[in-house]
């Protein structure tokens, strides 16, 4: 996994008006918690947490709080709805060897059988792995997939190390026959039809 060391200031300001001013001076605000501790109010540099939080489930090593370093995980992060500059992260603090649960990118590889077509579910799935070394993704090879076969959670070949956390039935994915998924449906092929039916008596009953 990734693990990316980034400088922290102390926030002593809070609110609105506050925050703004923050991330005018090109900072992002967070917060620290976890462990049974009381929540560290902090700010970080956005144009490096910005670069960092490309990366899923980054683990963060955090500098310049005056206890030495402190190791982190990103688990809520608030972005502007419109122009997506980055507005507030809550911070997870974790320590080497612990569990944690987090959500892994499911990546597919490979091609989809002749005929067939991809319906693709869910597009995360929740693992527990230990938080300096989590997976970056749960890779998933749909070449051997039949047409109207499905792979539940169950089923994901998971990385060395990881278990999974959700649900074993969740649909992850369905392979679907393509012929049968253009076809129209009988209800609706009949009310495509009904109106030209309608417009053409209208004609008739305007002729007599």
């Amino acid at each position: 996994m990734s693990e990316v060391r980034i400088a922290a200031e102390p926030r002593t300001e809070f609110g609105k008006g506050a925050a703004r001013r923050t991330r005018r001076a090109g900072k992002v605000p967070a917060v620290l918690y976890g462990h049974g501790t009381d929540p560290k109010h902090i700010s970080l540099p956005g144009h490096d947490l910005m670069l960092a939080l490309k990366t899923p489930n980054v683990l963060l090593t955090i500098e310049g709080l005056g206890n030495g370093t402190e190791l982190a995980l990103p688990k809520d992060v608030q972005r502007d709805p419109i122009k997506g500059f980055l507005e507030h992260v809550d911070l997870l603090l974790v320590k080497r060897g612990e569990k944690v649960v987090v959500e892994l990118p499911v990546a597919l590889v490979g091609d989809v059988v002749p005929g067939g077509q991809l319906a693709q579910t869910a597009v995360e799935i929740s693992v527990e792995a230990e938080a300096t070394h989590i997976p970056e993704s749960v890779e998933v090879d749909i070449s051997g997939l039949e047409i109207d076969s499905q792979l539940l959670a169950k089923d994901l070949k998971l990385p060395a190390g990881a278990t999974l956390a959700a649900e074993e039935d969740v649909l992850i994915l369905q392979i679907l026959d393509a012929a049968m998924s253009a076809a129209p449906e009988p209800e609706a092929a009949a009310a495509e039809e009904a109106p030209e039916s309608a417009e053409g008596e209208g004609e008739a009953a305007g002729t007599e």
